[in-house]
């Protein structure tokens, strides 16, 4: 757990020379009844209050955070490898297949899993590379090599697979090009399969979204909305498009076989292409938001917020700040205003006493910085404002994950 130098002000006592605290014997920070109720924090959470376990009342950790499965990781490196075999399969029988039948809805279909597999090798590297320690040119590790990994592979499906699609497309309504009857057999064959193989794939992708859904307490809708693990959402985001595109292949061929007319292939390209356009934009634009700093849920805020609201010895919480440096890796740095009475020593006691039960309450929160500053009446105002924000923020949130 890291520990940051504390500024105390002169209205906690005359300072003393510090010395590192003994640990505590227990890593929780409970609130007594009569603890310090102040105009500016709400009343004590019951949930700090005696609890077998930190957290809520019966011991859970309160919200879902990052990473908070250690053996999420070889779950989605399972995920990953089924969904890499596939797209090579796939891939290989729809370039045999666009070849002898000429479709340019199967080429571009073809494009779309080769882009696939080269992708699921940038998510595979990035499940290595993130797992990196930390050295003196990344104190604080490789976590954010997902998000980096992720948005190539959001580049990758762009180029190769989107840009590819729009020029079969083009190419096809220019050429006027027709199959034989043989030609269609070939290449509906193939789509029927491809599309059975990349069905496997997102099911598979599927059940362990729904499976840490369960394990977060919430639905399967709400999961993939909030889910935080970069590289099981684009195995995910690529197994959904790759079923979708090879749907509208099919309606594709079968159209230009039964009436004879190319644009409906072509069509259908451009349809492939548009979908894998706009899947490569919603990827880049998370990737892109994690890799520049990225809060933690709202809901995880106001968790943390409230915890040490609870604290007898803190007055105000004055700035709270979360950013993601990876999947189980979560900085969190809080400006606290403690009650008056502790000298130079009692507040490093109470710092460290109080990063230990996070530390224990929210693993994942590995570093953690608490600054001790006197709050002015203006700090006061901001933080009422930024808790009724903040719980704002949660119930609107709850009230779409209940589709309310």
């Amino acid at each position: 757990m890291s520990r940051s130098t504390a500024h105390h002000s002169d209205r906690h006592g005359t300072p003393r020379t510090r010395r590192t605290p003994d640990p505590p014997e227990t890593s929780r920070v409970p609130a007594p009844p009569d603890a310090h109720q102040g105009p500016d924090r709400p009343g004590t959470p019951d949930e700090y209050q005696g609890t077998d376990q930190p957290g809520t009342p019966d011991g859970h950790l309160g919200p879902e955070w990052p990473g908070a499965s250690r053996g999420e990781d070889a779950r989605t490196a399972v995920t990953v490898f089924v969904a890499l075999g596939a797209n090579l399969l796939i891939a290989l029988a729809k370039a045999v297949g666009g070849v002898f039948s000429g479709s340019p809805a199967l080429l571009s279909e073809a494009a779309h899993s080769v882009a696939d597999s080269l992708n699921e090798v940038f998510l595979l590297a990035s499940l290595k590379r993130s797992k990196r320690a930390p050295d003196d040119q990344h104190p604080f590790g490789y976590g954010k090599e997902r998000y980096f990994w992720s948005l190539l592979a959001a580049v990758g499906i762009f180029v190769m697979g989107g840009c590819f699609s729009f020029f079969q497309g083009a190419e096809a309504l220019s050429s006027g090009s027709s199959e034989d009857h043989s030609g269609y057999l070939v290449g509906l064959t193939v789509l029927g399969v491809a599309l059975l193989a990349e069905g496997s794939s997102l099911v598979r992708a599927l059940v362990q979204v729904r499976g840490h859904a369960r394990e977060a307490g919430h639905g399967t809708v709400a999961e993939l909305r909030a889910g935080d693990d970069p590289t099981l959402r684009t195995v995910l985001a690529e197994d959904s498009t790759a079923c979708l595109g090879v749907v509208f292949a099919l309606l594709g061929m079968w159209l230009h076989m039964v009436t004879g007319e190319v644009a409906y292939e072509a069509t259908a390209s451009f349809l492939i292409g548009a979908l894998l356009v706009y899947v490569a934009y919603r990827l880049a634009k998370e990737s892109r938001g994690r890799l520049i700093g990225e809060a933690i849920d709202p809901a995880q805020r106001r968790e943390l917020r409230r915890f040490l609201e609870a604290q007898p010895e803190i007055d105000t919480v004055t700035g709270l700040l979360t950013m993601r440096l990876g999947n189980d890796s979560t900085l969190v740095a809080a400006r606290v205003d403690l009650v008056p009475g502790h000298d130079s020593e009692e507040v490093e006691e109470v710092l460290v006493r109080v990063k230990t039960a996070m530390a224990e309450i929210w693993p994942y929160a590995d570093q953690i910085f608490l600054d001790v500053t006197e709050a002015s009446a203006r700090d006061r105002a901001k933080a009422r404002a930024d808790r009724q924000t903040l719980d704002e923020r949660v119930a609107a949130v709850e009230k779409e994950d209940r589709g309310t």
